[in-house]
């Protein structure tokens, strides 16, 4: 069996950030091998590569329970995993979303920064029908909302619902009912719910339950970092370039630390971030 790795992305440390399962050549497992070491691992995302020429990889991602088109933090954790293997520089994903471009980077330290540039984002507003039975399973009211951003359903990849907390202390208190929310996120094809706060214009607080991949709640999901992202931009809230900050898995004593920014002239997003191997 391919080797099995294990990083733990948007992190300096292992005991913070989200954990993800590498295997750095997939090419000999099949499907149905590749969702049994992800369920056996039991991280919200597994990646698995097959190289397919220099510093080229067609790469797919299993959750516990099925395959994803797209994953962030897996995304980074291989590739920072490949940039200690292989070297810095420009690696070329495939995935099931549409190409996916790396650059790796080191800095004085040795410590190795991985930047992706996601698929192209959309988004649209989410209707009322939507939002509501959503709201009953998280046992939010429409009180717990901040109008100032609508609900939309963002896309870099995945559909995530995006949904903003009136306050922090709303965020920090997620206690949701983990079957009536997987049901409702099945139905309508949601990845995660992308639940954030504004601290400042360009610094946020974000919580994504995750009961599609069998995962209470993510804590660091580079995909809806990127939706968000083009979310904020289609509100006209973000101009070409800007550089966000997004504090996610503080709630759940895995702290995590994602750097988005958008491109001029491109609906993409890029999402930096380190990664550490677990050991």
């Amino acid at each position: 069996m391919s080797e099995v790795l294990r990083y733990a992305a948007f992190t300096t440390t292992p005991a913070g950030g989200n954990p993800a399962g590498v295997v750095l050549d997939a090419r000999e497992l099949s499907d149905g091998e590749m969702l049994a070491i992800a369920a056996e691992l039991g991280y919200s995302e597994t990646a698995f590569l097959h190289p397919t020429d220099e510093r080229q990889y067609r790469i797919q991602y299993f959750s516990p329970l099925a395959e994803v088109a797209f994953c962030g933090h897996a995304t980074i954790a291989a590739s920072v995993a490949l940039g200690e293997r292989i070297g810095h520089g420009t690696v070329n994903l495939t995935t099931q979303a549409g190409p996916v471009l790396v650059d790796i980077a080191a800095d004085p330290t040795g410590e190795i920064t991985a930047t992706l540039t996601s698929p192209p984002t959309s988004t649209r507003q989410a209707s009322e029908e939507e939002v509501r039975p959503v709201l009953a399973a998280l046992g939010w009211s429409a009180d717990d909302l901040d109008p100032a951003y609508p609900a939309h359903v963002a896309n870099a990849g995945n559909d995530h619902l995006v949904l903003a907390a009136a306050s922090r202390g709303r965020l920090a208190d997620l206690d949701y009912d983990f079957e009536a929310l997987g049901k409702i996120m099945a139905d309508l094809g949601w990845t995660t719910v992308h639940l954030f706060w504004p601290e400042s214009p360009t610094v946020f607080h974000a919580r994504d339950p995750f009961p599609p991949g069998g995962v209470v709640e993510d804590p660091a999901t580079g995909a809806a970092a990127a939706a968000f992202t083009g979310y904020l931009r289609t509100l006209g809230r973000l101009e070409d370039g800007t550089v966000l900050t997004i504090h996610q898995g503080v709630d759940m004593g895995r702290p995590s630390l994602l750097i988005c920014s958008t491109i001029p002239g491109d609906s993409r997003v890029k999402v930096s971030g380190t990664a550490v191997p677990i050991q």
